[in-house]
């Protein structure tokens, strides 16, 4: 079937993502899958590139585009090639959403720059040590010095992609106590500069997949962040994660749908090559049924992710329309791309060939954003049960 969501402008701009990542990224990438870590520098080469300004509005020098779909497409070019622009993936895809939706002028002036150059990378910091999918339940906590100037920020973060690298960090802390009957109450979002006293990066954590993508714990000890630096109202920081929680969730299935499609692509390479008892791989009933079932997997993803991406751009995608494209995606690529591994013998077991880097990636899909489990219950609730 014919793929009607891209125009000629979304293939143009492909067509450059594709030939910056033959151009600059794979000829390096093992060196940087071997470090675990992308170079700082390789930042400003994606600023001038002009990545980072897809959707920063015009006055601020960004493109002041409002579609998803160009997201989308870096999204699949890097799985197509079994490659990672490491931690820059939040730092464009979650963050900039908030300063550009709920931050102040005076914020957008002072951040949107360094955004759109690399010179300020930013991360987000939800998930804490005893606290995932519950984000209710965090115990950082930011309270107003006396003189109203500044909050002191005291607690730790863990799993945040970009904070090895991250020169701001949006951390959702407790500036207030929960309510009764609303214990998401009390929640604000604070844009912490990685300079100031107080602020660490922990470990740099050892991941199964994703290891070009700096993952870290934080760690806040008194930290004195001004007031001007907090996003939106005071406790009232769920409401904004909220907000965002369908994008970052439809990000997830658009990758996990990426990912298998490339899986699918590197097989039916794979098995054409690849001779066995004097025959193609490919040419056996076997190969030929588990590939087609495969591409049929990644079609019916394609077919949700394309939906998803069209009521996201109508302002219409629901907590419970991004959960069901996130669970079905996920769960058919983890499905995908692990037949498409068993055909490449022992061969998908090693690093060096992109099917096995893809199956260690995509597990955490079902996890991050909200497991599985999470979005069934999203789910369910919006059925009425």
């Amino acid at each position: 079937m014919k793929r009607e969501v891209y125009s000629e402008e979304h293939e143009d701009y492909r067509a450059m993502i594709r030939a910056f990542v033959e151009a600059e990224v794979s000829p390096v990438y093992d060196e940087w899958f071997e470090k675990g870590l992308v170079p700082r520098e390789f930042y400003y080469k994606l600023g001038e590139l002009g990545i980072f300004g897809a959707e920063i509005p015009e006055e601020y020098g960004g493109e002041g585009l409002t579609s998803y779909k160009f997201q989308a497409i870096l999204t699949e070019e890097l799985a197509r090639a079994a490659v990672s622009f490491g931690g820059s993936s939040v730092h464009v895809g979650l963050c900039l959403p908030y300063i550009r939706d709920i931050g102040n002028e005076e914020q957008k002036k002072r951040w949107f720059p360094g955004m759109l150059s690399g010179e300020i990378m930013f991360a987000i910091a939800m998930t804490e040590p005893g606290t995932g999918s519950d984000l209710a339940g965090m115990r950082t906590t930011a309270k107003l010095s006396e003189d109203g100037t500044h909050y002191v920020l005291n607690g730790s973060k863990t799993f945040i992609t970009g904070g090895v690298h991250a020169d701001r960090v949006i951390v959702c802390a407790r500036t207030s106590a929960p309510k009764e009957d609303d214990r998401r109450f009390g929640i604000s979002l604070l844009v912490v500069d990685t300079k100031l006293e107080g602020y660490s990066v922990g470990r740099k954590l050892d991941k199964l997949g994703l290891r070009c993508s700096d993952t870290a714990e934080l760690n806040f000890v008194d930290v004195k962040v001004p007031v001007e630096d907090i996003l939106g109202e005071a406790d009232q920081g769920f409401n904004y994660l909220g907000q965002n929680l369908p994008r970052e969730r439809l990000g997830i299935a658009v990758s996990a749908y990426a990912q298998a499609k490339a899986a699918v692509r590197f097989a039916v390479q794979y098995t054409k090559d690849r001779t066995v008892f004097g025959k193609p791989v490919a040419s056996f009933q076997n190969t030929k049924f588990e590939l087609a079932a495969c591409q049929a997997d990644v079609d019916a993803m394609e077919a949700v992710v394309d939906r998803a991406m069209e009521a996201h751009d109508l302002d219409e995608l629901s907590a419970a329309d991004a959960a069901k494209a996130k669970l079905f995606c996920t769960d058919a690529a983890a499905r995908v791309i692990d037949r498409c591994l068993q055909l490449h013998g022992g061969y998908g077991y090693i690093n060096e060939y992109p099917i096995a880097r893809l199956y260690a990636d995509n597990r955490v899909g079902r996890i991050y954003g909200g497991t599985s489990e999470v979005m069934k219950m999203i789910i369910a609730k919006d059925m009425g049960l």
